[in-house]
């Protein structure tokens, strides 16, 4: 069964048809880059460009960095600010002409790990965290989501953590390996406080170079993996909650 994905990031806006017996990419994925400033109206046609790519018919599912609640955009935090409120469902719904499930980014990246990656068979507290222009974060408990957590907010150093130690700050501050590892490990030894969770899945695009930096962290208690999926995790679970919709599950 194929179902299409859209993940909406700070950066790019990336979709593919998705195998769902595979849990991957049926074909390569299609990007463009996310409009500055990221307006309602600049992202959809984004994303309605990379499903056009695909001349695609039917549901579609789209990932958002934020709050979503029954297809409204609660928050904004690496986006524009016009999204807060917005019936994004509705939106980008008539802007592809499709049937539309939108839900939070790293929601969507953690239910693909559970499903198909690093988290597949866990039970306890698992959390997902993918690190890209912010921090998103997936908390679950014996495999069910705890939605819309975004601990990418917590206060660190007196700032939003993602400030501090998401991968946006680590190339504006042109930041090396191990002084942003070392960033990091004082981000994940703050979670574990909080919800002393089994495993961290660290996701994102910074994934891809987990050998870099994992290595370097220290003093966490958790299993410390990386998303088996990358960065393709939110493309895979925006497809999977648009094929729950359609079968009255989402």
């Amino acid at each position: 069964m194929e179902i299409f994905g859209v993940d909406i990031g700070g950066s790019g806006i990336k979709g593919a048809p998705v195998d769902l017996d595979r849990g991957d990419l049926a074909r390569e994925r299609h990007k463009v880059l996310t409009p500055h400033p990221a307006t309602p109206k600049g992202v959809a046609d984004g994303v309605a460009e990379v499903v056009g790519h695909f001349d695609w018919s039917g549901p579609v599912g789209i990932t958002f960095p934020g709050v979503v609640t029954d297809g409204i955009t609660r928050t904004a935090a690496n986006v524009d600010k016009g999204w807060i409120d917005t019936d994004a469902r509705t939106l980008l719904g008539e802007r592809i002409g499709q049937p539309v499930t939108i839900l939070n980014d790293a929601d969507a990246a953690g239910v693909a790990e559970m499903t198909f990656g690093a988290g597949k068979g866990r039970t306890g507290t698992v959390i997902l965290l993918t690190f890209g222009t912010g921090i998103g974060s997936a908390v679950f408990t014996d495999g069910r989501l705890v939605p819309n957590t975004e601990l990418g907010h917590l206060e660190l150093h007196g700032h939003d953590a993602e400030k501090h130690a998401s991968t946006k700050a680590k190339e504006d501050e042109d930041l090396s390996w191990q002084h942003w590892a070392h960033r990091v490990q004082k981000y994940l030894l703050h979670v574990e406080m909080l919800f002393s969770p089994e495993l961290f899945i660290i996701g994102g695009g910074v994934s891809r170079k987990a050998e870099k930096f994992l290595p370097l962290i220290e003093k966490v208690r958790a299993e410390l993996v990386p998303a088996q999926l990358q960065n393709n995790a939110g493309i895979v679970g925006a497809a999977m909650a648009a094929a729950g919709s359609t079968q009255g599950k989402g």
